[in-house]
């Protein structure tokens, strides 16, 4: 049986003894300082894990001088990825974990990204790697060579996305809900540390990705995740949420926190406020 969301370490140790060991990815990063999950990675990680960087391989460049903005971590092209994803060796069926050391911070958006190239089989490593040492987990330093692997096979998206303008033509509408995962003192617009305007998208509720998570770091359980979206929800259809952050990364944690939660698969803005705040022509909401 394929895991399609989250997995636990004792799982994922029965996995890696068997005949068809998964695919690991490690995606710890760090937004102030982008080589620092890298240094984490190649000091310990899980054995057999590959790294997967958050701006080399899990986005595209920032747009140039004098072109439109597309965000902090643009979605580099579907084919870009997939040849991204045989070099590490993926193919389809295989199951992959994907796991960092921020709560799921980064390793959901690889978790997104490739139900986007059409692979369902990923799931998250369900407290990160202090969940794996905790569960007596052994770590390693060896770095495991990339693999000279054809480029995955695109197949339809398994998950939906909405751009900039087409979430701004939806604006207002009683049946969208939209969430934003960012801190709540930068969904209020009280600070702003990475982008150039405060504030946030009108009519954008805050779930600070979090808040998704318990005091051991691991995702709440499904029925307390669905009375929290339940509740924001207000008795609109799960399935019209789109969900946004500051650059279209922790936004994911949330959308696989709904689906933990028994509430499908909602939609993303992979641009978010990054992108949305750069034109001045878009709205901005504060408080």
């Amino acid at each position: 049986m394929s895991l399609t969301t989250l997995i636990d370490a004792e799982r994922l140790r029965d996995l890696l003894a068997g005949p068809t060991a998964p695919l690991l990815l490690d995606v710890s990063f760090d937004l102030a300082d982008p080589a620092a999950g890298e240094a984490a990675y190649r000091a310990a990680h899980l054995p057999g894990a590959l790294y997967a960087h958050l701006e080399r391989e899990l986005s595209a460049p920032k747009a140039g001088p004098g072109e439109p903005s597309r965000g902090r971590h643009p979605l580099p092209s579907r084919e870009a990825f997939a040849a991204t994803a045989g070099r590490w060796g993926l193919t389809p069926g295989r199951q992959v974990v994907v796991y960092d050391r921020q709560g799921g911070m980064f390793s959901v958006r690889a978790w997104w990204m490739l139900k986007w190239l059409g692979h369902e089989e990923v799931a998250v490593l369900d407290g990160g790697l202090a969940a794996w040492q905790a569960a007596g987990g052994e770590l390693s330093t060896d770095v495991p060579a990339a693999q000279d692997r054809p480029p995955y096979p695109l197949g339809a998206p398994l998950v939906s996305s909405v751009t900039a303008d087409q979430l701004q033509a939806r604006l207002g509408e009683p049946t969208l809900a939209l969430f934003d995962a960012r801190a709540p003192e930068r969904y209020r617009g009280d600070v702003e540390p990475l982008d150039p305007v405060a504030g946030h998208i009108p009519g954008a509720v805050n779930r600070f990705f979090k808040d998704n998570l318990g005091p051991d770091g691991r995702f709440k359980p499904a029925t307390q995740l669905r009375a929290d979206f339940e509740a924001l929800l207000g008795g609109r259809d799960a399935a019209q949420t789109v969900h946004q952050c500051g650059s279209g990364v922790t936004a994911c944690h949330n959308l696989l926190a709904m689906e933990v939660a028994g509430l499908g698969r909602a939609t993303l803005y992979p641009g978010s406020w990054s992108e949305w705040c750069a034109d001045p022509a878009r709205p901005v909401a504060r408080g």
